[in-house]
């Protein structure tokens, strides 16, 4: 008997779920979502996007195919140049969470662009970015260790005046 071999489709795609009346993108998100309400910390889901760079009128000479790699090798100048832009998925008042499954190619490069952003425009902005559910509990402990961090700082302060 033959041995009937399945094609691979593509990247991995994450199965969407909802919840709460919300639409995840992926279990990882439910999963934090979760311990994120049940540890009475707030955050918003996907709430607003950042533009890491701005788009722009290309007007030189730029000699390309199509971005799919088809067609001719031709001149493609004179374009408007979309914006980069990235949408975390919990967005808190001290801290920005991504849930990362699997990473496509892109990821990396855009994940990088976003930190560089945050540095320069919120540097008292905690980033997280937890791939597995046991990371999703680790970040959670995080926040609250960061947050009695800041009570006690702050108190401290207090006396000292």
């Amino acid at each position: 008997m033959k041995k009937s071999y399945k094609r691979k489709r593509g990247p991995v795609r994450a199965k969407k779920v909802t919840y709460d009346g919300i639409k995840f993108a992926s279990g990882l998100e439910v999963y934090m979502y979760k311990a994120l309400k049940e540890a009475r910390i707030v955050a918003e889901y996907e709430p607003t996007s950042y533009t890491l760079l701005n788009g722009f009128d290309y007007e030189g000479i730029c000699f390309e195919k199509q971005a799919n790699g088809k067609g001719e090798y031709k001149d493609r100048g004179c374009k408007k140049i979309l914006p980069i832009k990235y949408k975390p998925d919990f967005v808190g008042r001290d801290f920005i969470i991504e849930c990362k499954g699997r990473a496509n190619e892109s990821f990396p490069l855009r994940w990088k662009l976003f930190k560089s952003w945050i540095a320069q425009h919120s540097p008292g902005i905690a980033l997280f970015k937890p791939q597995n559910q046991k990371d999703c509990d680790e970040t959670i402990k995080q926040i609250e260790l960061m947050r009695k961090n800041l009570r006690t700082n702050a108190k401290k302060k207090q006396t000292s005046l």
